[in-house]
Parts: C-alpha cells; structure tokens; sequence
C-alpha cells in the first residue's frame, strides 16, 4: 500500500452517471445533516456558529479530495468542543487557529512517518474514558441554554466545573420557556429518527423550535441574539507567529492531532464494513492534516471524519470521494445564502441537539460493560481518565491515563514473568516433547516465562544458587522478547556465578533476546557453546561438564 495515494486518483473507473447522482444525492443529505450540527459544534467550541460551516466546507472538501477512504465525510466533531473552548478562552481565537494548524502538521508527520498503524496501540480504556468524559463536558456546558439560565455578570464559567458551579448558583433564574422549547427540540431528536429515516431530526427540530418561537413570541435566546453571524465565504488568513504561545500550545495541539488521528481511522474502519472497502490509513491521516491547516488558515476549527456523518453518506449511496466534496459545496452554498436565518435558531434547540450529540457519542454501554468484565487495572485507568476529563480537561486526561495504562501493562507483564526451578517429578521438567527428564548432579535448572524488560531484573537477580552447583541451565523457550536492562541483570547473575567456578548454560533461546545478546556482546562473552538448542542438548553437555574427565575417558 503507497504512503499516499488519495482515493480519488482510484475510485473513477467505470464511474457512471448512476454512481455521480448517488453521490449528489448523499452530499447533499449529508450537507442538511451537516448544517445543524456543525453550528451547534461551533457554539459549544466558544467560537462564532459560521466557524463550524467554515471547519465543514474548507476541510470537509480538501481531507474527502485527498483522504485515504472512499466515503469518510469530515468536519467539526463533539470530540473537540472541550478542548477547544478551553483554547478560545485563554488564547482567544488567533491561539486557536495556530493550535489547529499545528495539529495539522503533527497529523501530516504521522501519516509521513507511517503511524497509520500506531493507533492501534492506543487502549480501549483511555479512548472509551475521555469519550465518556466529554459527552459529560458536553451536557454540563449545555444546561445553561437549555433552561434559559441568566449567569451573574463578571461569571468566569469556562472549564467544566466552573460551568456546574455557575449552573447551580443560578438556578433561580430558570426561564421555563426556554425549556419547553428545548423539550419539544429533544422529543423532535427522540421520535424523528422512527418515522422518517431520510430527512435529519435535527434539522426539523431547528424550524419547529423557530416557529415555536416566532408564532408564540416566547421570550427564548436565540443564537442572533447572543452571535453577530455573518454569512461571507471563508477567507484566507495567515495569523501572527508567537513562538510563546506555540510552545504553551504545544499540548493542546498534540491532544487534538491525536484526537483526529483516532477519530478519522475508526470512522473509516467502520465505513470500510459497510462498503466492503480498506482504507490507506496513512494517506488518511496526511490529508486530515493538510485538511486541519487549511481550516486554520481559513477561519475553522479543528476537523476530523465524522462517524455519524460518514454512516449516513453511505447509508444514502455515496461511494466515492465526490459526496464528501459535494457535501461541502453545499454548505458553502448554505452559508452564502442563508446563513441570516440561522439568528432564528432558537439556543434550547442547539442544547437539545448537543444533549443527542453527547448520548450518541457517550459509550455508556462500553463503558458499564468494561466495568463488568475487565480486569481492575483497566477499569481504573477507565475511571481514571473519564474523571480526569470532566474534572480538569482532555490534555490532562489523556497524559495520566496513558502513563497508567503504560504503568499498570509494565506491573502487568512483570507479574506474569516467573522464573521457576526444575525439581524431580515437576512438570516442568519434561523436554519439548514433555517427556520428563532427569537432571544431572550438581546442575540446576530454571524455566523463565515471559518478558525479561527492566521491571522484572529483581526476579532474575534473585536466582539462587545452591552449594556444590557446577552448571546453571536457564532455559528460554517461553522469554520472546529481552531488553537491555534485563540483560544487565543477566551480566551479574553469569559474572557471580563465574567467580564460584559455576557454567551458565541457556537454553531455547528465542530470536529477539539473541539478537539483543550478540549485538550487546554478551553472546560471544558467554561462548556460542553455552546457548544450547533445546534441552536436551543442555541437560546432555551439562552432564559432560559434570563429569570429571578421568571418568568420561
């Protein structure tokens, strides 16, 4: 598979007029899909609603023109609210748009660099706990609007727990208007999706919460009268190089590369069953990055494929990157021509839109089921990240909650690392076909099993060696894999048991720890004599270096 091959250099052989209407079609439901949400995303991100149709259009078209994945549709998603928000708030909206293309950049040197592959490695539990987290961040930032609350002038409510602080300070001010009109919104959300598949709930859950409002003249927050909205194309601009605010964005910026790269490659695993397609998981990533930069550039937020989205391109017969682009012109289209009424909009009906954003994108089933069935050390590194998330924000949540899940595997690997003796009658002392075998006098015989790394050098400096030995076989057979520090540990327990005239023979062992001996010179140290193929062949030349030579003369 190339390093960057854009799907669409590939996709338009036998491309006919039936696929080209297919995809004309599904761009343009997923441009009505788009619309709501991407305004809604952009309010909860802090910035003004056109930013989230700028994110949608500029990196919508350039990730689907030079993406790895045939349908992935792309543009603001729930993941960054928090943290972006949290950007606006103490960089403003300049510090957000270096953060965004910094992400960028990050996103084009993994693709580069081929980490394609790498996110893999990233666990269940950390992406499940922050994903959990922010659908709470998401839900909490949104009581406000929902219910018409008035917070006291000179309010700082900007993280997660201030913004609940506020909340219950202010629960006096409950404006029920607002909230009948964010409860229609939410019925709208609930029932929608089980009469008419093909038309968006939230999109009649936007006219019916301004008629609503209009006819009834409620007095209801609108999206015009909290944002001065303007309805001009994106514009190119190039902000001011700050190298101090670069280095204090730095964090932030890798949060969201990461979140992108996860975001992206799992929307297109999950396109990928639904049209039986592989995706070029590095060229993805190139062009989420080039995508992310051009939003920068042109006034957006940060981007990433949409799962919900791209599900629905599929679902209406797009195929090919050209929905992806369609989807985009149509939202430029929007933006130009009618992005006025979007001041209507009542603000309980984007809470109510957030509030389905956040149950959709929750994982709450994961989430009990890992507390059910997972072992403690992932169901704290779980608890730990979503805690982490809600409590102080997505940069913090995701450092600690990999350096515990790193920590833990690490305690992990070394409690399943044993280092055992042969005695007679033992199970263990049996050849590798598991017939038992005697074991000469004067030698002793160890099985180790399992990953001999810096975290288990205790277990084999504790070797003991008992009076009279003359050979120590330490077979490896079940050791596939050795670091340098364990090899260390290995240097002393040889260099004690050469001053008390002790042979250390090793047994079986596997290709990565006798590439690590012999480029570390500890094989040619030791003699290619004592590494024995399996152990019949240790216990047999153990056996000739126990006997005295007058003997085996």
């Amino acid at each position: 598979m190339k390093l960057f091959q854009p799907k669409i250099c590939t996709v338009f052989r036998g491309y006919g007029a039936k696929q080209l209407g297919s995809d004309l079609v599904a761009g343009l439901i997923v441009a009505i899909i788009a619309l709501p949400l991407s305004i809604a995303l952009a309010i909860a991100s802090g910035v003004a609603p056109e930013k989230g149709l700028y994110t949608a259009i500029v990196a919508g078209f350039v990730i689907a023109l030079l993406g790895g994945s045939r349908v992935n549709i792309s543009g603001p998603t729930a993941a960054f609210a928090t943290i972006v928000a949290g950007i606006v708030a103490q960089f403003g909206t300049e510090g957000l748009v270096i953060a965004t293309i910094m992400a960028g950049l990050m996103l084009v040197v993994m693709g580069l660099c081929q980490f394609g592959s790498l996110i893999k490695y990233i666990p269940h539990t950390i992406t499940t706990g922050f994903t959990s987290g922010i659908a709470i961040t998401i839900v909490i930032g949104q009581i406000k609007d929902f219910m018409g609350l008035t917070f006291a002038e000179g309010t700082h409510a900007v993280e997660t727990m201030e913004k609940l602080s506020a909340v219950a300070a202010s629960i006096a001010t409950i404006n029920w208007q607002a909230i009948l009109v964010g409860l229609i919104g939410l019925a709208i959300l609930i029932v929608w999706p089980k009469i008419n598949k093909k038309i968006p709930g939230s999109l009649i859950a936007v006219v019916v919460g301004v008629i609503v409002v209009k006819v009834f003249d409620m007095q209801v927050n609108t999206i015009g009268d909290l944002y001065t909205i303007s309805s001009s194309a994106p514009q190119f601009a190039v902000p001011a190089i700050d190298f101090n605010a670069i280095r204090q964005l730095l964090p932030s910026a890798f949060t969201i590369a990461i979140l992108a790269a996860i975001e992206s490659l799992l929307s297109c695993v999950v396109s990928d069953g639904m049209i039986s397609d592989r995706h070029n998981s590095n060229t993805e990533l190139i062009a989420q990055g080039v995508g992310n930069i051009c939003s920068g550039l042109f006034g957006g937020i940060p981007a990433t494929g949409a799962i919900a989205r791209t599900a629905a391109n599929v679902k209406n017969g797009g195929r090919t990157p050209v929905s992806g682009m369609v989807h985009a012109v149509v939202l430029l289209l929007i933006l130009v021509v009618l992005m006025p009424y979007a001041a209507w909009i009542p603000m309980p009906i984007i809470a109510a839109i957030l509030f389905m954003v956040a149950y959709n994108m929750s994982e709450w089933r994961a989430f009990v089921r890992i507390c059910k069935t997972a072992p403690k050390s992932d169901i704290w590194v779980l608890v730990l990240t979503f805690v982490l998330t809600v409590v102080f924000d997505l940069v913090v949540a995701i450092e600690v909650g990999l350096l515990a899940a790193v920590i833990l595997f690490m305690k992990r690997m070394a409690d399943v690392t044993h280092i055992r003796p042969w005695t007679k009658g033992d199970e263990l002392c049996a050849d590798d076909n598991g017939r038992l075998k005697a074991i000469p006098p004067k030698t002793q015989v160890y099985e180790i099993e399992g990953s001999m790394f810096f975290a288990t050098t205790d277990k084999l400096n504790a070797i003991p060696v008992k009076e009279g030995t003359k050979v120590i076989i330490l077979r490896m057979r079940s050791v596939a894999a050795l670091d340098v520090s364990a090899l260390g540990a290995l240097e002393s327990v040889c260099a004690l048991c050469r001053k008390k005239g002790i042979t250390v023979l090793f047994s079986h062992v596997n290709k990565q720890p006798l590439s690590v001996m012999v480029k570390a010179g500890f094989f040619e140290a030791q003699g290619e004599e004592n590494f024995r193929d399996n152990i019949d062949d240790a216990l047999a030349y153990a056996k000739r270096l126990c006997t005295p030579k007058s003997t085996q003369e």
